[in-house]
């Protein structure tokens, strides 16, 4: 674009990266309210505990003062606002996983999306708790000082699986949109 050229026209070639981006952020929401749902669903149905995002939020508010890593998150001083942010994060977090997933993708699989990329992105994604999360929460490195450590691990696989197959069905959403717009 040139500072001669219409507006409009230096808008136009920014359009797809805007359309792909705002794409990824409706991807991410939908693909982190899935994976929510997930999580009601095996509560409800079987009785299965989700990790609480207030946790997580007591670990990022400590973070900001310094602390990283816990003998137990669950034992660590609470933190006004711990679940407002902690919720905040989750949603942040997958919107940022799905920008990065749409960044890594071409723009042809945002037109006509597959299940397998976003499926092993998912998958791919479980080192985030099993590496960082777990063992700074004070359950050890993929959960191995959990109470359940086989369970606590096929639950985290199972979730960032589910949360793969949220961005594939989110992007067949917003792949849709943009074929009835264009």
């Amino acid at each position: 674009a040139t500072p001669g050229q219409p507006l409009s026209a230096r808008r136009g070639i920014m359009r797809p990266q805007v359309t792909h981006m705002l794409g990824a952020l409706v991807i991410g929401i939908g693909a982190t309210l899935i994976m929510d749902l997930w999580n009601l669903f095996l509560r409800r149905a079987f009785g299965v505990a989700s990790l609480s995002y207030c946790v997580l939020g007591r670990w990022l508010l400590h973070m900001a003062e310094g602390r990283l890593r816990h003998a137990s998150i669950a034992a660590a001083p609470r933190k006004p606002y711990e679940c407002a942010m902690g919720w905040t994060a989750h949603y942040t977090i997958g919107v940022v996983f799905a920008v990065g997933f749409v960044a890594l993708a071409s723009a042809e699989w945002l037109s006509r999306p597959t299940l397998l990329p976003p499926l092993l992105y998912g998958i791919g994604t479980v080192v985030f708790p099993f590496f960082i999360m777990q063992p700074s929460f004070g359950l050890g490195i993929a959960a191995s000082r959990a109470p359940r450590p086989a369970q606590a691990r096929l639950k985290s696989l199972v979730t960032h699986t589910v949360f793969g197959v949220g961005l594939y069905v989110c992007a067949l959403g917003v792949s849709y949109v943009l074929r009835v717009r264009s």
